[in-house]
C-alpha cells in the first residue's frame, strides 16, 4: 500500500517540463509502477475492456460466476496453476457443453472469461466471471439460435456438471501427485450450487471483468460504460 499511496506524489520524485518562451512550469511526479495500482494499471485496464466491447455482438449477453468451493479454494493455496487451470476448463466445458445441447440452447456459444482471486472484501475468493452472448451458431453453422431474452440456461443443471467436471480433474490432478496437499474433497459433492444463476449482462458486468487483467487490487469508483 505504501507504494499506491505514494504514486504520483513528490514522496517518489519527478521532474519538471518549462516552456521556453513564457517560462511556465508544470511539475510530474512519477508513478510506482506498483502492479496493484488503479492508477498505473487503470489505462491498461481501459484499453483491454475497450477491446472487449469492440468485439460484442448486436445481442443481449449474459453474465455467469463459477465460484471454488471453500474447500477447494483452500487447496488453491499452494496449487494455483493446477486449480485455476481446472476452474478455468471446467467452467468454460459446463457451459460449452449444456449449450450445445439441444434440449437447452443447442447452439455454439462464444465466452469471455476473467479470473478473479479476490471478492470484494479483499479476502481470497477464487472465482471466475464470464460474458456470454445470448445465443450461439447452430451446430452445422449456418444459423444463428438465440436464446430467450430473459433466460440462458438452468442453473442446477450448470451447477452439477460443473461440480463433476472440476471433482474429477482434481481427483486426476491427485492421482498424478500434481498437488500438494489434498484435504476431504468428496465434501463439495454436497453443496447445492457452485455458481450464480445467469443474468443478463450489463455494462457494470464488463467493467468487473477489465480490472483484474491488470492485476489491479484496489480499483476507483468508475463511471459507467454503455454498449
Amino acid at each position: 500500500m505504501s507504494a499506491i499511496e505514494s504514486c504520483r506524489t513528490a514522496a517518489l520524485g519527478g521532474h519538471v517540463a518549462a516552456c521556453e518562451d513564457c517560462g511556465h512550469t508544470q511539475i510530474a511526479y512519477n508513478s510506482c509502477r506498483n502492479r496493484h495500482c488503479p492508477k498505473c494499471q487503470g489505462a491498461a485496464a481501459k484499453d483491454w475492456l475497450a477491446e472487449r466491447r469492440a468485439e460484442l455482438l448486436p445481442v443481449p449477453y449474459f453474465h455467469l460466476v463459477f465460484t471454488l468451493p471453500a474447500a477447494i479454494a483452500t487447496i488453491a493455496y499452494h496449487n494455483k496453476a493446477v486449480i485455476y487451470d481446472g476452474l478455468f476448463k471446467a467452467s468454460s466445458e459446463t457451459l460449452l457443453t449444456i449449450a450445445a445441447d439441444p434440449k437447452h440452447l443447442g447452439a455454439r456459444i462464444g465466452i469471455t472469461a476473467v479470473l478473479h482471486t479476490w471478492g470484494s472484501a479483499m479476502t481470497h475468493h477464487p472465482h471466475v466471471h464470464m460474458i456470454v452472448p445470448g445465443g450461439g451458431l447452430s451446430a452445422d453453422g449456418s444459423a444463428w439460435v438465440a436464446a430467450k431474452p430473459s433466460f440462458f440456461l438452468p442453473v442446477r443443471v450448470l451447477s452439477t456438471l460443473f461440480r463433476r467436471l472440476l471433482l474429477e480433474r482434481l481427483a486426476a490432478a491427485d492421482a498424478a501427485g500434481k498437488l500438494q496437499c489434498l484435504r476431504s474433497w468428496r465434501i463439495t459433492r454436497r453443496r447445492s450450487r457452485s455458481i450464480r444463476p445467469p443474468r443478463l449482462a450489463t455494462s457494470r458486468s464488463s467493467e468487473i471483468t477489465s480490472a483484474p487483467t491488470r492485476r489491479i487490487a484496489v480499483r476507483p469508483r468508475a463511471p459507467s460504460i454503455s454498449r
